[in-house]
């Protein structure tokens, strides 16, 4: 069997306990997979692991258990096939936003000429609209600005895997609406393998291909994967007209507000056993009684 692009096998993270105290297993025995070209989204309750497991990806935190293969090799630490970015945009303040943006650049093509690295840059300051902002420092951006920034400096690198941490959290609304616009474009354009973690539920519907729930910690699981079947492109002022939404999005809130803490409580009964899911069959979603949220 052919084994997809991005998977993560029977990862484990345990934590020291407070002297005198048993280790803490936030989650465990955690197994997916990710197909190229496809936006993952996982939604799941604070205290999961959900960060861990992406930082594990990104190589930049170690597992107690498991591995994570990516195009075919084991990841042991960081790479510049995997661009991150995270809630806090992480910019170097004494750079401008082309000054930013280059430095990754630089970093992943150094054999290039000062020129070719500004060039290439700019392309995707333009490409999430930033043009004439090139010369402004973080300071002087605002934040859903400097967010635009960080996924610039993300895509440039052209990464084979994206791996984004509540990247619009600290927005407002109506900004973080907009940047979700321009990322949908942007990966429509590159066809961008993504990875996403995300508490909200109607970002998953409209980004995702497909959607991991996660059960409470500690010793969470992987319970369910859903699919997306609303078609792209997908907008967000006809979203909820589409076939499937309600459906969808009721079994996902089902999932968060109820069923993630019942089987939480299953999982941790001391038989460690994996929730049973089929990538290429994964559970069409329920609609939930009476329920228009």
């Amino acid at each position: 069997m052919t084994k997809p692009f991005l998977y993560v096998e029977n990862l484990t993270k345990k934590f020291p306990g407070p002297k005198g105290e048993d280790e803490l297993t936030v989650f465990e025995n955690v197994s997916f997979g990710i197909e190229k070209n496809e936006f993952v989204c996982v939604i799941g309750h604070s205290g999961c692991g959900k960060s861990t497991i992406l930082n594990v990806m990104a190589g930049l935190e170690q597992s107690t258990d498991g591995y994570v293969f990516m195009d075919g090799k084991e990841i042991k630490g960081t790479s510049l096939d995997r661009g991150v970015i995270f809630q806090n945009h992480s910019l170097l303040p004494w750079k401008s936003t082309l000054g930013n943006v280059a430095f990754a650049v630089k970093a992943k093509w150094p054999g290039w000429s000062k020129k070719k690295v500004n060039e290439h840059a700019m392309k995707y300051i333009e490409l999430v609209g930033l043009t004439g902002s090139e010369h402004r420092r973080p300071a002087q951006l605002s934040g859903g600005m400097r967010q635009r920034v960080g996924i610039a400096r993300a895509f440039a690198i052209e990464p084979k895997m994206l791996l984004m941490d509540e990247p619009f959290g600290a927005l407002d609304a109506l900004t973080r609406g907009s940047i979700q616009d321009e990322l949908l474009r942007i990966c429509s354009r590159t066809n961008q393998t993504v990875f996403m973690i995300t508490h909200d539920v109607d970002e998953a519907i409209l980004l995702s291909d497909r959607i991991l729930l996660m059960t409470n910690g500690p010793y969470a699981q992987v319970a369910e994967s859903v699919t997306v079947d609303i078609p792209r492109p997908r907008q967000r002022e006809t979203l909820v007209k589409q076939a499937g939404y309600y459906e969808t999005r009721n079994h996902l809130v089902d999932f968060l507000v109820r069923r993630s803490k019942e089987l939480q409580g299953e999982y941790d009964t001391g038989t460690n056993e994996t929730p049973s899911h089929d990538d290429d069959q994964a559970p069409y979603p329920r609609v939930v009684a009476g329920t228009r949220l």
